[in-house]
């Protein structure tokens, strides 16, 4: 087997799937599956995007950030997912590790900022639509984007930076079947009070921030629906939102899952803990291509027409 290791820095060994080693072969052809489904799923949904005219709208960029994200978070564990299951490695290096660490915890703080760009655009669409078009311009949507960007990539190094200085002399044991920084900090024995408190206002700042926001953002829309006259009018303005709805419930569950896991399932097997790590990462961009698929009508469509399928 091969590892991604230098002679410098400590190796750290892949748990895999514990209990299951007799079955990595048979286990890769559902993980590589899934992946497979991920990047097809989401790169159709940027190509239907992109080619679509009509689809050029504040909405729809702000799904193919969506996409763009999920594409790139599947891919950040491929290496170390597929390389356990189909036996080509068992343990990376640190700069590896801290690397992985850092797309897998980036890419999650920019998915979490572009469900809260979406509410915003929801909150507009529904409560203040003749002034839609003019307050969500090209150029506040490139604005937004580069905020994404910034606020997710420029938030993260303190955190990350200073693993690579930590003494690690705990077991280099990884629960996970790819790098987390709560996994590190967990195996050294350097003073970790910086990280475990910055990694918290992190998490504060911005996953719980913009959980909150989003409600915030619905309890908006639903107080403005409901003084809609019109049930049909009701309605059609809260299938607009359903979409989203749903990404946001795929994104934020498994997070809550795997929070309520490392907390209190400490007597789990540890296999729990891996599948729910892998769901937590493979979940949502799974799902998302899916939804707004089935739920978006002008989506739909346009993949109906791309497969010579005839439309609904």
């Amino acid at each position: 087997m091969i590892s991604i290791s230098n002679l410098s820095d400590p190796n750290f060994v892949l748990t895999g799937f514990p209990g299951l080693g007799g079955d990595y072969v048979w286990l890769a052809i559902p993980f590589s599956s899934i992946y497979a489904m991920v990047f097809l799923g989401n790169c159709m949904v940027l190509h239907v995007i992109r080619t679509e005219p009509r689809l050029h709208e504040p909405m729809f960029y702000f799904l193919a950030m969506l996409a763009l994200t999920d594409l790139c978070m599947g891919l950040s564990t491929v290496p170390t997912v597929l390389g356990i299951l189909l036996g080509l490695l068992e343990e990376i290096s640190l700069d590896f590790c801290i690397a992985q660490s850092y797309f897998i915890h980036g890419l999650s703080f920019m998915e979490s900022s572009v469900l809260l760009a979406m509410s915003f655009d929801r909150y507009i669409a529904i409560c203040n639509p003749l002034r839609y078009s003019s307050i969500l311009t090209n150029d506040k949507i490139m604005k937004i984007g580069i905020t994404i960007l910034g606020r997710s990539s420029l938030l993260i190094p303190p955190a990350i930076i200073r693993l690579k200085f930590l003494n690690y002399c705990r077991p280099h044991i990884l629960s996970h079947s790819f790098c987390l920084h709560q996994d590190l900090i967990r195996m050294a024995c350097s003073d970790i009070r910086f990280n475990s408190i910055y990694a918290l206002f992190l998490v504060i700042s911005t996953l719980l921030l913009d959980s909150v926001l989003i409600l915030i953002s619905y309890i908006m829309i639903f107080h403005t629906v409901l003084a809609i006259a019109s049930r049909e009018e009701r309605i059609k303005s809260l299938q607009t939102c359903a979409s989203h709805i749903c990404a946001v419930l795929v994104f934020y569950i498994p997070i809550i899952g795997l929070t309520m896991v490392h907390r209190f399932g400490k007597h789990l097997s540890p296999l729990v803990h891996v599948l729910m790590g892998n769901t937590y990462i493979l979940f949502p961009p799974l799902m998302n291509p899916i939804i707004y698929s089935i739920k978006t009508q002008q989506i739909r469509k346009r993949i109906q027409k791309l497969f010579y399928l005839k439309g609904t």
